[in-house]
């Protein structure tokens, strides 16, 4: 499984509720665990940004570390935002309504070819490209 993470995914995984945390740590096992078989966790440079700002401004010096932590895990790829995606992102907030930030999710999960999208955001699951799965 290509498992593509989005940032409120990431953030719940990493300090939400115990249950909530849980299943998203859940997902994440599963596609480590297929990870020989062409499994991947994938995310995107976004992801990062979103995380690490509140943890910053607030100076949550532990909760940054956590986040920093997070995203140097081997088994996740963080990609940068390529101008394609960008495009495909512009078509996305058009056809379903999306915030700019969730159509440029959408757009790199769809140009990494995820089988998933892990997210807290129920907006995503308007878009038929991509299965989303609501954590």
């Amino acid at each position: 499984m290509r498992l593509y993470l989005d940032a409120s995914a990431i953030i719940y995984g990493v300090e939400g509720v115990d249950s909530v945390r849980q299943a998203v740590i859940a997902w994440i096992a599963r596609a480590e665990a297929e990870n020989a078989s062409g499994g991947a966790i994938l995310t995107s440079r976004l992801s990062r940004l979103e995380c690490r700002v509140f943890p910053l401004r607030e100076q949550q010096v532990e909760l940054l570390a956590c986040y920093d932590e997070f995203f140097v895990r081997r088994s996740l790829t963080v990609v940068e935002i390529a101008a394609s995606v960008i495009e495909r992102a512009t078509d996305l907030r058009v056809r379903y309504g999306l915030k700019t930030p969730d159509a440029i999710h959408v757009a790199t999960a769809i140009d990494l070819q995820a089988d998933l999208i892990l997210t807290g955001d129920r907006d995503l699951a308007r878009c038929s490209e991509v299965r989303v799965q609501i954590v």
